[in-house]
């Protein structure tokens, strides 16, 4: 086997057009009816790909977090993120950056809850998506990779992920994209790398599509007409949207672990047991594994253990973006990595 080549210069650039000033409370048990007691409060700059972000700088790797920002929230995130030592270049917009909440019942002799409120994001105008473009092909020719995460604000096309993934892939730098919904069944036009959905949103992106999508490359509009017209059969959807044009596409399962199709074989990574905790940013976490695997030119079987570790240390976490590295030390080595049948 030859050895894997060295890790690719330039920083991993990721993309957050939505980005968020993430709010997290933490009680001892959550009356749902009645008042409640915070023990403890983060305020930090959140969205997936800020998180991607978090996480990949933590493991010692350069990044630089590209987006939209807006408002006092936004204005809040620029600070929280150069307080962290993140590098940022945002395209300022004059829409408020939307907040998130986290609601974390700790309660001691109870499971562990997580309960999620988030905005949906400002307006955004056609020139500053044009002036955000700009912004981010100028910065592909440094970039080792681009991370494309999270939902779009409105205003901004359900194709740009698409389109940011063309831009890259024309430069020769690997994109992976994590999105839901219509920017999901637009993303493998754009022929990313890798694209990450959950078994919910792939199934959502093989929805009846209203344009556009993996239904008109000659792919099924449901997944139950995929594969043998099996209901809910995650293979096949994948399969999907790499006909559709990704890559390759990474399923992540949850407490199952990972699903990868790829152009050289298809893999399951199978969890040893369930971690509990906050599982916001647990995605993001595997994301970031992915895409040190990609600079690094790992082989599949060791990048789905390694980002499937990542996202369980993340949920053992307080608040996303970080990992519990005791966890992952203890999870990764435990992670059953096995051909998936076709």
């Amino acid at each position: 086997m030859r050895p894997a080549p060295p890790p690719a210069p330039g920083p991993i650039l990721t993309v957050t057009l939505n980005l968020a000033l993430d709010v997290t409370y933490t009680a001892d048990g959550v009356d749902w009816d009645g008042v409640n007691r915070v023990r403890a409060v983060h305020r930090r700059a959140g969205g997936k790909g800020v998180n991607v972000a978090r996480v990949l700088a933590g493991l010692g790797r350069d990044v630089l977090v590209t987006g939209l920002s807006g408002g006092s929230n936004g204005r809040a995130a620029e600070a929280d993120l150069a307080g962290a030592g993140l590098p940022a270049a945002l395209t300022r917009i004059g829409g408020e950056s939307r907040a998130t909440l986290a609601v974390c019942d700790l309660h001691p002799s109870g499971p562990r809850r997580t309960a999620l409120f988030n905005e949906p994001g400002p307006v955004v105008s056609g020139g500053e998506v044009a002036a955000f473009l700009a912004g981010f092909e100028a910065r592909l020719g440094t970039a080792a990779a681009v991370v494309v995460s999270g939902s779009l604000p409105p205003g901004v096309p359900a194709g740009f992920y698409a389109v940011l993934a063309s831009r890259a892939r024309a430069r020769g730098v690997p994109v992976i994209v994590d999105a839901d919904g219509e920017a999901l069944r637009h993303a493998p036009a754009g022929r990313p790398s890798i694209v990450k959905p959950n078994a919910e949103e792939l199934a959502r992106a093989l929805a009846a599509p209203s344009g556009g999508g993996p239904a008109r490359r000659g792919t099924a509009s449901r997944p139950e007409d995929r594969a043998g017209r099996r209901s809910g059969d995650v293979l096949g959807g994948a399969e999907a949207l790499r006909e559709a044009g990704a890559g390759a596409v990474v399923v992540s399962l949850g407490a199952g672990g990972l699903l990868a199709v790829t152009s050289e074989g298809s893999w399951r990574a199978a969890m040893p047991y369930r971690v509990e905790g906050n599982p916001t940013g647990a995605g993001d976490a595997l994301v970031a594994g992915l895409a040190l695997g990609l600079v690094e030119g790992s082989s599949w079987p060791d990048r789905l253990r390694r980002a499937a570790a990542l996202g369980a240390a993340a949920v053992a976490a307080p608040v996303a973006g970080e990992i519990d590295a005791d966890v992952f030390r203890e999870v990764h080595p435990l992670i059953r990595v096995e051909t998936a049948d076709p």
